[in-house]
């Protein structure tokens, strides 16, 4: 079966979880042909995004040119079905997070890949986000008549669903994926109960080179790390604040901060003023590989995030046998269990999180390690990727049974 994927940028360092899915779907027989909107000038660190890059195809490389020329062509051979995505264009644009000229830009977007998807052969396009890619897949699907689905993962798209048209791209779809039972249960309040159906769960999956690397001894320092994109809703400013009042009680600790983002600035200047310079390492942004290396190096993974999907950085983390420590928001629950693979504390609260901290500092190693193999044991049964791209191929043949 030949499928299109459809991402706003890709390959892209926060978005390996989508590179995964692909690779397993093309090892169970699919082809997959890549569409992004951007990302053929991004930095790029791993080598198997670099590979991902030559086999993308970009709508907006060549300007707008191109894409005005799309529109005309589409509108002059196929004018019912330009008409039909006009109008929904025009539709989707009424009371939306962003103002009407974007909306037709997708509809410009959408005319633009439908030489590709005709010349591959696609009968299917999912998209990944519930954002401008969902918009863009249920244009070509009017323009087209290919069916087409999407993933949602949160928290952004959970944030703003009415001005997003969340409900409507949900009703045409053939089917929506939610990576948690959580997100399952935000887009249901978004459709009327008929379509529930329609919401499938696949969680995202952790590839082979995470969870067969042998296992490693839980490290003497007391290290730990945060992975993740240094932004707002993370709550690296909250982690800043507990490790000064760790320092401040004499407790020892490192931490790196695995990641960058429009937030390092202010990270950096916290650290300055809390005089935790020899204790906070910012990595910047680095390869999968290297990330492995921080996590393993570390007693446990902090995440203090405020808002969330799934994160994937669990997953990674308690695949290579370290526990973590993050907030009870969205689906994290549905993976972390308190004591038995990690700690779960309340967001926004540097109180219950430093306490959280002293506690995974203070946990014997022969603890750490117990805790690591059993969320080795759940992550194998709930995100090996190539299980769960079994689910969504068979969701993807049951569209077109």
């Amino acid at each position: 079966m030949k499928i299109a994927y459809l991402i706003n940028q890709y390959p892209k360092v926060s978005h390996s979880f989508i590179r995964r899915e692909i690779l397993a779907l093309e090892r169970q027989g699919f082809d997959v042909l890549r569409i992004a909107v951007r990302g053929w000038d991004a930095e790029l660190l791993d080598p198997e995004d670099g590979r991902e890059r030559t086999r993308t195809t970009y709508l907006l490389r060549h300007g707008i040119a191109p894409l005005v020329a799309s529109v005309v062509r589409v509108a002059a051979s196929s004018p019912r079905r330009f008409l039909a995505g006009l109008r929904l264009a025009l539709s989707m644009g009424r009371r939306a997070e962003r103002p009407l000229p974007y909306h037709l830009v997708y509809l410009a977007e959408a005319c633009h890949a439908l030489p590709a998807l005709r010349a591959f052969g696609a009968r299917h396009i999912h998209a990944h986000f519930g954002t401008n890619p969902a918009e863009v897949a249920m244009l070509i699907s009017t323009l087209s008549g290919l069916p087409y689905s999407f993933t949602v993962h949160g928290s952004e798209e959970f944030d703003k669903p009415q001005f997003l048209g969340t409900g409507e791209k949900v009703r045409r779809s053939a089917f929506v994926v939610a990576i948690s039972s959580f997100g399952r249960s935000q887009l249901f309040r978004w459709v009327e109960h008929r379509h529930w159906p329609r919401v499938k769960v696949v969680h995202c999956g952790v590839e082979p080179a995470f969870h067969e690397v042998p296992p490693a001894p839980s490290p003497k320092a007391p290290r730990l790390v945060c992975v993740g994109r240094l932004c707002g809703e993370k709550g690296h400013l909250l982690l800043v604040e507990a490790l000064a009042r760790l320092a401040a009680r004499n407790i020892d600790f490192e931490m790196v901060f695995a990641g960058d983002g429009e937030l390092r600035g202010e990270i950096e200047r916290q650290i300055v003023r809390h005089a935790l310079e020899g204790k906070i390492r910012i990595t910047g942004w680095i390869t999968g590989e290297q990330v492995r290396e921080e996590i393993l190096a570390a007693r446990a993974m902090v995440l203090p995030s405020f808002s969330e999907g799934l994160p994937v950085v669990i997953m990674e983390a308690l695949a290579l046998r370290r526990p973590v420590a993050t907030t009870y928001v969205a689906g994290i629950p549905e993976l972390v269990r308190p004591q038995e693979n990690g700690w779960l504390f309340p967001a926004g609260s540097v109180e219950k999180l430093v306490s959280v901290l002293e506690t995974v500092l203070a946990t014997p190693s022969a603890d750490l390690e117990r805790m690591g193999e059993a969320g080795r044991r759940r992550v194998l049964e709930r995100h090996d990727v190539d299980a769960e791209a079994g689910k969504l191929a068979r969701h993807f043949q049951e569209a077109h049974a």
